[in-house]
This record gives C-alpha cells, structure tokens and sequence, in this order.
C-alpha cells in the first residue's frame, strides 16, 4: 500500500517514516510539510493512504481533506486527543496520538490493509458481474482496428465472421478487424438478438430479411443489405425452434 507522510515537523516525518519501514506491505511515496504541499504530491502520487498532521501552519489537515477532489484513507496522527470526534465525523481510519506506539500504528495498519482488500474485493465482484452481462441491441461497444476507431450501436452490427484469430464486424460499410474468438464473443452476446449460424458465423436477427432451405437440412439465411450466411444443419435444427410458434 502507497502511503504519504504530511507533518509541518521533519523530525515527526522521519519518526513515523522509520516505524512504517518495518511494515513490508507499506511503501513511503512520499512526505510533504503543509497542505498546499500535500494536495500537489497526493494529486500526483496518489497514495492509498495518508498518514496526516491536524495543526499545521497557516492550514490543519482538516482543511486539506475540504480542498481534495479525490480523499484517499486517512490515518491522523497528532499530539491532541480533542480533534479526535471531528476526525471520526470525517471518517477518518484512525486517529493515532503521538508519539506514535508500534503497536497502535500496527493495530491502524491492519485495519487498512482490510479496507483495501474488501475494496478490490467488490471491485472483482462489479468487474465479474458486467463481465457476465449479456451484450443487448441497445448497447455501444468500442471496436478498434490499426488508427481507426469506432463507438458503434450492436443494433447497427449485422454481422460477425470468424477470419482465424480475428472477427469481422460488418457495419454500414465497414468491416473492421478485432483480435477475439468468435466462442467468447458468443457468450456476451443475448441469445434472443444474436444467433451462432455456424462455426465461421454470428448474425444479428434484426437483420434477417429472408430464409430459405439449403442442403442437407440446412438453410441459406439473407440480411437486409444482401449478405448470405449459411446455417449449418444442427444450427437451423436450433433456428426452428427458437423462432417457431
């Protein structure tokens, strides 16, 4: 974990900087001696916490917290015990009386260390879940191939065509190339919006202007704009109940 040090004392910095040596999991990006300074370095560092000084000159570590965009956890470390309500109302991690005790700086530590992690924990979770959203026609993905760009609706996506290790993605009159397995791009894609046609094919249904048999069981299925994809027999088995009445 990032931490930065803020004290208007230099022997204070250096005191707390030597205790939080002894912890591997915490590393020093840096010091500052007021807020002004303070607010430049957590801007620029971004620390995950801040081991903060209250009575400081010209500005206390109250007034830093009111100036910052972004407040990373907060541990107060200082000589009086009266700011300690307001500290909490702030919703300060800790508030540690100097000189500051090993044992109360690990104790603090320890209670970050699972903020942390319960954190990252929720974040994985929301990160899972909108992994495993399904993909809808109302929805914009971002599709980049070489120095172009495009944000394109899925209802405008007629088409995906596996090419090796690549997709095709036929919109409009482009056909940009994105580096995907056809398989992968399957599961995010609805099922009641997206049909697999085959092993080299994904249409869009919203598309489909015809169908007509094919060979051995299959079908010939033509998009609005006149593309002609082939279903496979087991996939037009599929198609027919999925769509019949």
């Amino acid at each position: 974990m990032r931490a930065l040090v803020i004290d208007d004392e230099r022997l204070a910095r250096k005191e707390l900087i030597n205790l939080l040596s002894q912890f591997d999991h915490v590393e020093v990006v840096g010091e500052a001696n007021n807020v002004d300074d303070a607010k430049e370095k957590i801007e620029s560092l971004s620390p995950d916490v801040v081991f903060l000084d209250i009575q400081m000159p010209e500005k206390t570590g109250f007034d830093l917290l009111e100036e910052l965009d972004n407040v990373p956890h907060v541990i107060f470390t200082t000589a009086y015990d009266e700011y300690a309500l307001k500290a909490f109302q702030v919703n300060a991690l800790d508030y540690l009386l100097k000189p500051v005790e090993p044992k109360r700086l690990g104790e603090a530590i320890e209670r970050l260390q699972k903020k942390l992690s319960d954190a990252s924990d929720r974040h994985e979770d929301a990160t899972i879940a909108q992994q495993n959203k399904k993909l809808t026609l109302d929805d914009q993905v971002f599709v980049k191939d070489g120095d172009r760009c495009w944000f394109v609706k899925l209802s405008n996506v007629r088409l995906f065509e596996s090419d090796g290790n690549y997709i095709k993605v036929y919109f409009d009159n482009n056909k940009p190339m994105i580096h995907k397995s056809l398989n992968a791009l399957d599961e995010r894609l609805d099922e009641k919006s997206f049909f697999r046609a085959s092993r080299k094919h994904i249409i869009n249904l919203s598309w489909v202007e015809a169908i007509e048999p094919w060979f051995n069981g299959g079908l010939v299925v033509t998009l609005k704009g006149g593309d002609r994809i082939e279903v496979s027999r087991r996939q037009a088995a599929r198609f027919k109940d999925m769509m019949s009445l």
